[in-house]
């Protein structure tokens, strides 16, 4: 983190995300389902915003029907900050089954050989055009091998299909394959650790209306969790609520920023107390950031904050 003043504390304006009521947190938050088997990501979203009795809610990284695990749901408007997952890769925990006996030197060396980037077409039955694409997969391990199949684990960039990823190692070997089971355990930055299922946020919820509020207030993350695999930007009260009526960011109104960040990159920009005000485009690397004395430092690109919450300073 480069610091451009020392010293600088926040004033009486706005919340730390921590200190919110588990009323604010149903307006904008973040629950990370663990996805049972059957129902699709849209029911399970629909199904979250029944349970909170709210008004809006939206899910991130859709996982086929049958498919279980890791699922990020937008609670409120923070809903329209789910964008800024996309970029990020996933992980998965799966089965697959070979059609015809291999040896296990063959599946690792298939499993070496589909580890990086690679060339993908969508299944008929997906969201996306159906065109030919390059995909990262970061990491691809056979876990266990019990006859025709292999327990894998997979790290791969965000839209890679596993289900494709598995008939085409089975193509490469000449033997096919399909997969069998899969499990998501990491979505961005989010993993099965603080995955809950849909029966305990019923639980939490009929907690909290009988006056506990403990459980929910654990279970709801605030909107400002989306935003942790970003580069950040810390602002100074005053620039605030102009960054909020989609004014430019000024140096002048930097108070500290992440090491990396470079021109052209999507940033986060937060207050003294940890709010997610908007995410921006760079238009200067850290270090110049920090060390010019003027200048615009980066453009806006979403706002989500509201407008009122910080003093109106600006003319």
């Amino acid at each position: 983190m480069l610091t451009r003043y020392d010293g600088i504390r926040s004033g009486p304006y706005g919340k730390k995300p921590e200190d919110r009521s588990v009323e604010e947190l149903l307006r904008s938050s973040v629950v990370i389902i663990d996805k049972p088997s059957g129902p699709t990501s849209h029911q399970v979203s629909s199904w979250v915003r029944q349970i909170l009795n709210v008004d809006n809610t939206g899910h991130s990284g859709t996982l086929d029907p049958h498919v279980t695990g890791v699922l990020p749901v937008a609670i409120g408007r923070a809903t329209k900050a789910l964008e800024v997952l996309l970029p990020y890769g996933k992980e998965y925990v799966g089965v697959m089954r070979f059609h015809s006996k291999v040896s296990k030197k063959d599946i690792e060396a298939i499993f070496r050989e589909f580890t990086g980037k690679i060339y993908q077409t969508p299944p008929v039955r997906s969201a996306v055009k159906r065109s030919l694409r390059i995909k990262e997969i970061y990491s691809l391990e056979p876990l266990e091998i019990k006859g025709s199949y292999v327990l894998f684990r997979a790290s791969v960039e965000s839209g890679t299909y596993i289900r494709t990823l598995c008939h085409d190692m089975g193509e490469a070997l000449g033997v096919g394959a399909n997969m069998v089971e899969l499990r998501r355990t990491r979505a961005a930055h989010f993993t099965e650790n603080e995955a809950i299922t849909l029966h305990d946020l019923k639980d939490a919820y009929e907690f909290y209306k009988e006056g506990d509020d403990s459980y929910l207030k654990k279970t709801l993350l605030p909107a400002e969790s989306l935003f942790s695999s970003m580069k950040k930007v810390v602002v100074k009260d005053t620039a605030v609520d102009a960054l909020c009526h989609g004014a430019e960011l000024s140096v002048k109104g930097i108070v500290s920023a992440d090491e990396g960040i470079k021109k052209g990159d999507i940033i986060a920009v937060f207050t003294l107390k940890g709010e997610i005000v908007e995410s921006a485009v760079a238009e200067m690397n850290s270090v110049e950031m920090i060390k010019k004395g003027e200048g615009i430092a980066a453009r806006p690109k979403r706002v989500y904050m509201e407008p009122g919450i910080y003093p109106k300073v600006w003319k």
